[in-house]
């Protein structure tokens, strides 16, 4: 088994206004990963962002928010575009809340630093584990638990790095 966790980052937001594509689209451009959850006020601080969330929205958007805080820097995350294209990246700081327009509208508001492959993976190269996540669809964050996927998933990125 590698030393890193693997992750499923959709980045779909859960208000379906937002066309679908567009929180992938917004963090292979910017060289992030991240996931909903808008709050008002702007949060200064993680524990500040868990508190608020859970009053306004209820605890379990504060337990989303702390398990991909959680996420230890280095751990490997797979998206996918509104094209079907799959990228793999790894987490590279973290986490933040960006207040801005353009992550408001995207609702990609908690972020973290993520340095992704410049190409996608073709999808025979995907591990079965992470083809298996994205099968079931949803919008959430989740933790892939196969260790086939964390060995290959370090493979791929070692073997596709420029």
């Amino acid at each position: 088994m590698s030393e890193m966790p693997v992750y499923r980052a959709p980045m779909r937001s859960r208000d379906d206004a937002v066309p679908r594509g567009v929180g992938p689209e917004r963090a292979l451009e910017l060289g992030i990963c991240g996931i909903g959850g808008r709050l008002e006020p702007a949060p200064g601080s993680l524990a500040e962002a868990l508190v608020t969330a859970d009053a306004q929205s209820g605890i379990r958007l504060a337990w989303r928010i702390e398990r991909f805080a959680k996420a230890p820097i280095g751990a490997f995350v797979w998206t996918r575009d509104v094209d079907g294209l799959t990228y793999l990246g790894r987490i590279a700081g973290p986490w933040e809340y960006d207040p801005g327009e353009d992550a408001t509208a995207a609702d990609l508001v908690h972020i973290r630093r993520c340095e992704w492959l410049a190409e996608p993976i073709d999808q025979v190269e995907v591990p079965a584990g992470v083809r298996a996540t994205f099968a079931r669809n949803g919008r959430n964050w989740q933790r892939i638990h196969d260790d086939d996927a964390e060995r290959l998933s370090a493979g791929l990125w070692y073997a596709h790095r420029d």
